[in-house]
């Protein structure tokens, strides 16, 4: 059965992470910490997310004294892992003073970090307009736009690099009315990995964690949690996740050989980078939600598939993953084509298929 461990509260930037937690919230008696009751913004509630491990799906799979835990962003009030860059690049921009009360906000997302945007630009009463791949799922369109923001469509073709170029374009025709937080090249994005998930993946393991994989999209995930991990353990595995093949259906992240890279992404900085095909990433979202109890998007399959590949080659340890957001935003896309086909009888086939690996 899988099994929960709840994220401590955020800390003071300047804060000891390595000393005891003092606070006034009400304490569970295993001594993990209970979210908080009430917040005063939506962006409170940003972070803190609980670290699930998974045993099910492992059984018999990885060694004994080999561990797996995913990080479950979906419960992030905008539903992924990108409300915390989100949160901090804008956070940014207004302590900068590049971001102003009549200036729009404006990026280029593969959905995600859109809807981020959107709901904080609808709690801070900024204007948002975003330039997204037409592609992207029905899901994600409705949400950005039950926000209130803008969307400008690029070639589907052309994934999130036609997004990126359009924004430039956009961008071009009016640099004083817009503020682009720039998630591809803002090293607020991989900061805010630095502040929160890698602290509180750090506590929520007691210090043990031996490997860090994350898929990468804008490669803020990896890059962030990674230093700060390294930085508490030098130890530490620091594993990107990406697509097999610059064709792929993984919605959100990149095959980097075959876009535009990211100024965030530092390769040099990783331990290894593991490549996962569509197929694969599919068939483990299924196996994830028949096994586990827990509905996940393409990523987050992809991302359980390396952190598989990790266990299987190591004796013992403790990896950390990162589900980036949950399966509800993908429901219309080509993940669940085919879903009525699916049966238990694929999954012990699934099963099977990693114990002869």
């Amino acid at each position: 059965m899988a099994t929960t461990s709840q994220s401590f509260p955020r800390l003071p930037a300047d804060a000891d992470l390595g000393a005891p937690v003092h606070v006034h919230e009400r304490v569970a008696p295993l001594g993990e910490i209970v979210p908080v009751g009430r917040a005063n913004s939506t962006l409170d509630l940003v972070g803190n997310t609980p670290l699930l491990e998974l045993k099910r799906l492992t059984a018999g799979l990885i060694p004994a004294s080999v561990r797996i835990f995913a990080k479950l962003e979906g419960f992030n009030p905008g539903g992924s892992v990108k409300d915390r860059p989100a949160k901090k690049m804008i956070e940014v921009g207004i302590a900068e003073g590049k971001l102003k009360p009549g200036k729009v906000i404006l990026d280029s997302t593969s959905g995600n970090t859109g809807i981020a945007l959107a709901m904080i630009g609808a709690t801070l009463g900024y204007p948002v307009e975003l330039v997204m791949p037409s592609n992207v799922s029905r899901e994600r369109k409705k949400i950005v736009e039950a926000y209130g923001a803008k969307i400008h469509y690029s070639d589907p073709m052309e994934g999130s690099d036609g997004a990126i170029l359009l924004c430039r374009k956009l961008l071009a025709q009016d640099p004083a009315g817009y503020f682009k937080p720039d998630q591809y090249n803002n090293e607020a994005n991989a900061l805010a990995h630095f502040e929160t998930t890698g602290p509180e993946i750090w506590r929520q393991t007691d210090g043990e964690v031996t490997h860090f994989v994350a898929a990468i999209g804008t490669g803020g995930t990896v890059m962030g949690t990674g230093r700060f991990l390294k930085s508490k353990g030098r130890t530490v595995q620091v594993i990107a996740v990406e697509p097999d093949d610059a064709m792929h259906g993984l919605e959100g992240l990149k095959h980097m050989a075959s876009s535009i890279v990211p100024g965030i992404y530092h390769e040099q900085q990783l331990d290894d980078k593991i490549q996962v095909g569509t197929e694969e990433a599919y068939e483990m979202v299924y196996a994830l939600g028949q096994t586990e109890g827990i509905l996940v998007g393409q990523s987050s399959g992809a991302a359980m598939v390396a952190a598989l590949k990790v266990a299987r080659s190591i004796r013992a340890g403790t990896i950390v993953t990162v589900f980036c957001d949950f399966g509800d935003k993908y429901l219309s896309t080509n993940l669940w084509i085919g879903w009525q086909e699916w049966r238990r009888e694929r999954l012990q086939q699934v099963i099977a298929k990693w114990q002869k690996k």
